[in-house]
């Protein structure tokens, strides 16, 4: 008798859907969360940080174990971080202390100068409400003129820069306060590189009647302006020296509000000369 084929053998083995419900349940600890690699990253910010803060409370340095002490966190961790910090220039190493690298002082220095700024910002902000017109701050560094801050408002608006601050020194209030606290080689310099030129009717007409104007000028004198620079503005400027640096506040008015001009001016001065000591080291920035 031939024997018939009748294919494979059946397995009885379950399905592979039965395979997979009866097998055992993988039960996972609803406290077991993974951890996610932003919250791995944010906390390792945090304890480079908390170690720089305590690096930067301790000026004659500090060794790891005693950060990692300090800071509660793992010295294998501390070490990590502090290495990491030390080839970032955050941090330097030397003789097993720890102290603050260049990389940090770079950005404690520019906080400072940020808060010295935002104290000569607020402080015109005041005068310029207080007395009504716009203020200006400028210092001649480098052999330039420097605008460094301008508090105006809507309804007292500054005047606007149409023709560059720099280069236009002689026919502005900022500019010929700054240039006459200058020596006359310092002043000769300047107007070498920008020399005089008319931008208005009212503008001195040529270098040698500006050097005469800033000659007769007593030193550290209100400079006064109207028209030189912007028609239909009159403006006022005032000289500060602080240590070797040439300084001026200065406000504007409308031309045809002039009269305004002076006593504005000396409330300005009385303003500068109640707070220039507090103000001497944020103004030299």
């Amino acid at each position: 008798m031939a024997t018939v084929d009748t294919g494979p053998a059946e397995s009885h083995a379950p399905p592979a859907r039965l395979r997979s419900a009866t097998a055992p349940l993988q039960r996972t600890s609803p406290l077991a969360v993974p951890e996610q690699p932003s919250a791995t990253l944010i906390g390792s910010v945090q304890r480079a940080m908390r170690l720089l803060e305590s690096v930067a409370e301790h000026e004659h340095g500090a060794p790891a174990k005693q950060l990692a002490r300090l800071t509660g966190i793992a010295l294998p961790t501390a070490y990590h971080l502090l290495r990491t910090l030390v080839h970032e220039g955050y941090l330097r190493r030397d003789k097993g202390l720890f102290f603050l690298g260049e990389a940090a002082e770079r950005l404690s220095s520019s906080g400072a100068k940020q808060k010295r700024r935002s104290t000569v910002a607020s402080t015109l902000a005041h005068w310029r409400d207080s007395i009504g017109v716009p203020v200006y701050y400028a210092v001649y560094r480098e052999g330039e003129i420097e605008v460094m801050c301008v508090s105006d408002t809507p309804g007292n608006p500054a005047v606007e820069e149409w023709a560059d601050f720099r280069e236009t020194g002689h026919a502005h209030a900022i500019g010929q306060c700054l240039l006459s606290q200058l020596d006359e080689e310092g002043r000769r310099d300047h107007l070498d590189r920008y020399p005089v030129q008319s931008i208005t009717p009212y503008t001195v007409r040529d270098g040698h009647s500006l050097m005469r104007r800033l000659e007769r000028m007593r030193r550290m004198e209100t400079v006064t302006e109207r028209q030189e620079y912007a028609l239909g503005t009159a403006c006022a400027a005032i000289p500060i020296t602080v240590g070797t640096t040439a300084a001026t506040m200065a406000i504007s008015l409308p031309a045809h509000q002039a009269d305004r001009l002076l006593p504005a001016v000396r409330q300005l001065q009385a303003e500068v000369g109640r707070h220039l000591g507090s103000l001497a080291i944020s103004i030299s920035i």
